[in-house]
């Protein structure tokens, strides 16, 4: 199942995570996406590989032995974090979650200081 989870809602959902896992934030945006609006990682790990690139580096998240691992996938908007997140469930991954309204709704509910594109 796929969570959706809102950017302000996103600490209670790391919160809930299995016992000794290390949350991660997947920023599946383009490289310049990143350079205009990031997030800064707090209490997860942040990673970023662009959507058409995450089926050659799957192994980046080890699947195998990471499959409990809560993974809160962002782009934009919520929409190609929201096929990133489908795309993991059919490859094993069980703790996801979309970040439903992307960075541009991190920018308006977590961090003003993240600029809206």
């Amino acid at each position: 199942m796929i969570d959706h989870v809102r950017p302000s809602q996103l600490p209670a959902w790391l919160a809930a995570a299995p016992e000794g896992s290390q949350p991660l934030v997947l920023d599946v945006r383009e490289p310049w996406e990143l350079q205009t609006a990031s997030v800064r990682a707090d209490g997860f790990e942040l990673l970023a590989i662009p959507m058409g690139e995450l089926p050659a580096r799957l192994a980046e998240l080890d699947p195998a032995r990471q499959a409990q691992r809560p993974i809160a996938c962002l782009c934009h908007h919520g929409v190609r974090s929201l096929r990133v997140a489908a795309f993991l469930q059919q490859q094993g991954f069980e703790h996801l979650a979309n970040i439903t309204g992307g960075i541009d709704a991190w920018a308006l509910e977590n961090d003003p200081t993240v600029p809206r594109y």
